[in-house]
């Protein structure tokens, strides 16, 4: 089993830049594909973004493509989300989440076992 923790959420103006992280737990971390969703109130969960076991696969959702950024270091067990060009819309709980190899359908959140707690972002106008 794994525990996640997100970290790194918070205010900042639209047009500006956060880096969230995930931290993890276990020593398997590079088996786990991981997944980066967000809730906003009223509104559906969504999926972000997700990254491959290995790193060498990435997928956004549309809106987020080109600005934001998926990567994992798997010595230090953590994946992280770099988001930049900061909008209103962005404007949510992120969370984490984690699924064992090999993965299924990582664009939906019913394709993840694993869930962080969330960590707020909020995009100011």
């Amino acid at each position: 089993q794994v525990q996640l923790v997100e970290s790194g959420g918070g205010l900042v103006q639209a047009g500006g830049s956060l880096r969230l992280s995930c931290a993890a737990s276990g020593r398997t971390f590079s088996r786990y594909a991981m997944g980066w969703f967000r809730q906003a109130p009223g509104k559906e969960r969504e999926f972000v973004a997700a990254i491959t076991g290995s790193g060498s696969s990435t997928y956004y959702e549309d809106s987020v493509k080109g600005r934001f950024t998926i990567s994992r270091d798997n010595a230090k067990n953590t994946v992280y989300l770099r988001m930049d060009s900061l909008k209103p819309d962005d404007t949510a709980v992120y969370y984490c989440a984690a699924v064992y190899e090999p993965p299924t359908y990582l664009l939906h959140e019913l394709g993840y076992d694993y869930w962080g707690q969330g960590t707020q972002v909020t995009v100011s106008s």
